[in-house]
């Protein structure tokens, strides 16, 4: 579901990784591959993204993953709610869990992922997929860094 390319009105007088590394863009394309043979829902994996393009203001990723997300079928409120989920009545307990791991681990340097959301997370994903969720947010936040680092906003 990943576009290969960020478009060119993005890139402004600031090097292009796809263009000056080609064999890091194409890795960070192999983690994608491996994603989408997660066993881990794709609408779920969309808001992950989205929500983590939201903390760290990937204006590019957020407008990507929510034009994603549409073409799966999540609602447009869900998608708008993304950014405040802890007060929207819209997620599941399950999809809460994730979006908490989600914002600990974009903000990693906060206070790291605690216990007891870490545990949140086990109720519902076996210990292959909370791998899984992992790499979806390591994947998603490397991603966030690499645009926003080639854009010139």
């Amino acid at each position: 579901m990943y576009l290969e390319t960020y478009s060119e009105e993005m890139i402004m007088n600031r090097v292009n990784v796809q263009q000056a590394q080609p064999e890091a863009y194409n890795a960070m394309f192999g983690l994608e591959k491996y994603l989408a043979t997660s066993t881990i829902a794709c609408d779920l994996q969309e808001l992950v993204r989205i929500r983590a393009s939201v903390i760290n203001q990937c204006q590019f990723c957020i407008g990507m993953h929510t034009e994603a997300a549409i073409k799966l079928g999540i609602s447009g409120e869900k998608i708008q709610a993304v950014s405040n989920w802890q007060s929207s009545a819209l997620f599941s307990d399950k999809e809460q869990a994730v979006l908490k791991m989600t914002d600990c681990m974009t903000n990693i340097n906060a206070q790291g992922l605690p216990n007891e959301i870490y545990q949140s997370v086990v109720e519902y994903f076996s210990e292959e997929e909370i791998a899984q969720l992992i790499m979806l947010n390591a994947t998603i936040n490397a991603w966030n860094r690499i645009g926003i680092s080639m854009s010139d906003n």
